[in-house]
């Protein structure tokens, strides 16, 4: 049965991680996001279902114990802040190459540099254009409140076993510190080691057995032909997670004449500025992307043939207008809105910069 609490952001992906059967956290401490391993600590989920819950000596460490577990079939997760993720970026571009299941959280802050505790939005190039070096994507999943924060642990893993890739969930410092009340998922049973091996015994590791051949987890190979072609696999996979697993929110777009476009704390923003707009008698719609990546390109483009200019609104210098624009291929006007830093927009900002950069422009 699904139990109603009051969380702040943080603890609510936590405690779904325990429901949902997690078999392992790994993680550093830093602002926004210390909560999450707090709460896993102070819960003790190895009393509850056996789940491992270690903070490690460093970023660094934790993602290579991820990358460890993630190899043996587990679901295994970390979660960290902005410097902390640049800090993972090559064990993740290595575990995207080994195409190993696992989440990563982002609970993003204020940059560059060690900035500022303040939410930010300033990661989005990082996460959706492949943080580390190499052809590969993550799937990104951007909640936009607690409860999202919470269903999206289940929906994570699900995609991350479902492509054999790592998931990012793109917060920010915002929707991690809030609190709302969110509906938590029921508990599931942590999978045994038999259970884990019968599904997933093409790929994981569990020890070399007599009846089969070893399974070898890596991402190197010294021949180029051979790299090639594991990178021809991958790309075909790209394709598929593009072509069935975008997801968006539409919010009163069917008679809009201007459109923004928002996700994470900009998209709770851009609500209000739809009520103050239509108020002022400026239809306003909202297409809240879900998934960052991959990105809801056609959609989108849809609605730049029905409205009169887009606005891109992000706690960020401009980094997601540059999809916005590759999906609208110059139909109509598309702007960029930001405040940065750790600094939240207001609506009335917001509504001011659509009406100066779009309509009265």
């Amino acid at each position: 049965m699904r139990e109603l609490r009051l969380m702040k952001g943080n603890e609510a992906i936590a405690e779904a991680a325990i429901r949902c059967g997690v078999d392992a956290y790994y993680g550093y401490p830093i602002t926004p996001q210390s909560e999450i391993m707090e709460y896993l600590t102070m819960e003790e989920p190895h009393k509850r279902t056996g789940m491992v819950v270690l903070q490690a000596e460093s970023e660094i460490a934790s993602i290579h114990m991820v990358y460890g577990a993630a190899g043996c079939g587990k679901m295994t997760m970390t979660s960290s802040s902005s410097p902390g993720i640049s800090l993972m970026a090559e064990a993740i571009s290595y575990m995207a190459g080994a195409e190993l299941p696992c989440l990563i959280i982002n609970v993003q802050r204020g940059g560059p540099g060690l900035g500022t505790i303040q939410p930010g939005q300033a990661d989005y190039f990082q996460a959706t254009k492949g943080g580390g070096h190499g052809d590969y994507n993550l799937i990104v999943l951007a909640p936009s409140s607690v409860q999202e924060m919470a269903d999206f642990v289940g929906l994570s893993f699900d995609l991350a076993f479902k492509y054999r890739n790592p998931v990012l969930m793109l917060s920010d410092g915002a929707i991690g510190q809030m609190m709302e009340k969110v509906y938590l998922p029921a508990q599931k049973e942590r999978l045994t080691d038999e259970e884990i091996e019968k599904r997933y015994s093409d790929w994981a590791t569990f020890g070399k057995k007599a009846n089969r051949e070893r399974n070898i987890i890596t991402s190197l190979s010294l021949e180029s032909e051979v790299q090639e072609k594991h990178n021809f696999k991958l790309q075909a996979k790209y394709a598929k997670i593009s072509q069935d697993e975008v997801r968006f929110e539409r919010i009163a777009c069917d008679d809009a004449e201007y459109l923004l476009v928002g996700y994470g704390t900009s998209a709770r923003i851009c609500q209000k500025v739809i009520q103050l707009g239509r108020e002022k008698g400026i239809k306003i719609g909202l297409l809240r992307p879900i998934t960052l990546w991959p990105f809801p390109s056609e959609e989108i483009s849809k609605l730049a043939n029905q409205v009169k200019g887009i606005l891109s609104v992000e706690m960020s210098a401009g980094q997601m207008v540059y999809d916005v624009k590759l999906a609208v291929e110059g139909k109509v006007k598309v702007m960029h809105f930001g405040r940065f830093g750790g600094m939240i927009p207001s609506p009335d900002e917001v509504l001011h910069a659509l009406e100066e950069k779009l309509i009265h422009n």
